[in-house]
């Protein structure tokens, strides 16, 4: 892998996206929807849940030197803070004992060595239970679900095979069939087959050479329908992949996204968002502006240390941008 990709674009997109993210930190803050029964998760725990996840991946690829570690390393005690340092999450164990989300979020910051004892020992209580090894999921959200027990230290006989081989992309179906939300369900069966980008090598086979033939396509497809959230999505797949894509396909798809990027730093989660609002708000960017984001780091660290070269190493990338994403 050259540096042909541009490395210092991609570098300059996260830093405006990371910004953004920062300047929009307390719109991640839990509030009182949070903590009833119909609360809207989707606009409480979910963003705050994907904020953490994208700090915990940022922060893994980004050299402790770089300013960039200390941003998203900053992000990620806020969330932690935003959750009492985990005792949030017993109270949502009391409100939904057989909830899946409140585990799912929690096993973001425990990956990352945040941890709460007794929410922990209240999580596997009820994991012992018939009726939590019996929830019926989508395959896609089962394979997930273990990711998640295994990351806060609960174990279950039931292998990731098993719900993998019942996913769209364990299929292998015809590549005609992508459409967004099997787009959406295989870059999620990649980001838990890979502990969200850490393993590549943990893609089987099979999954990795068919991925290898149709991701650049259906890529492509994506930036032509100005879909900027599932192409960030896709992107990262594209880095975590045992042999990533070669660099012509990413050159492109890595300019498409920087010309979707707002003067604000923020990424759009579709073209038609910005079509009769050109500032679309926070819920119309914040998920595609993380996963921009994270796929900026990963691929960077990709090309930084890719097979086929030396690559513009890490201290290059420091020595050439100040922090700001300025050449020096």
């Amino acid at each position: 892998m050259t540096t042909a990709v541009g490395v210092g674009q991609i570098r300059n997109l996260e830093i405006a996206a990371l910004a953004w993210i920062s300047a929009h930190r307390d719109d991640f803050a839990l509030d009182d929807d949070a903590f009833t029964a119909d609360g809207q998760v989707d606009l409480t725990w979910k963003p705050l849940g994907e904020l953490a996840q994208t700090c915990v991946s940022v922060r893994r690829r980004t050299p402790p030197s770089d300013p960039l570690h200390a941003c998203v390393s900053d992000l990620l005690a806020f969330a932690w803070q935003q959750t009492g340092k985990g005792e949030l999450f017993l109270r949502l164990q009391q409100l939904e004992p057989f909830a899946t989300y409140p585990l799912e979020v929690y096993s973001v910051f425990a990956g990352a060595g945040f941890r709460h004892a007794g929410y922990e020992a209240a999580a596997a209580t009820v994991a012992r239970t018939r009726g939590w090894r019996l929830t019926e999921q989508e395959p896609t959200r089962r394979l997930g679900l273990l990711n998640a027990e295994r990351r806060s230290g609960i174990h279950r006989q039931e292998r990731p095979a098993q719900a993998l081989s019942r996913t769209w992309l364990g299929g292998l179906p015809e590549p005609w069939a992508f459409e967004r939300t099997a787009g959406y369900a295989l870059t999620h069966v990649v980001f838990h087959l890979t502990d969200w980008g850490r393993t590549a090598q943990d893609v089987p086979e099979d999954l990795a050479a068919y991925l290898a033939d149709w991701l650049p396509p259906w890529l492509d497809t994506c930036l032509d329908a100005g879909l900027w959230d599932l192409a960030g999505e896709l992107l990262i797949v594209a880095a975590s992949l045992p042999d990533p894509p070669d660099t012509a396909m990413l050159q492109d798809a890595w300019n498409r996204l920087a010309r979707a990027q707002l003067d604000s730093g923020a990424i759009p989660l579709t073209a038609s968002d910005t079509t009769a609002e050109p500032d679309p708000g926070f819920v119309h960017c914040y998920h595609s502006t993380l996963m921009a984001a994270f796929a900026a780091a990963q691929s960077v660290d990709l090309l930084t240390r890719g097979p086929d070269g030396p690559g513009l190493g890490a201290e290059d990338i420091r020595n050439r941008y100040d922090g700001q994403g300025v050449p020096r």
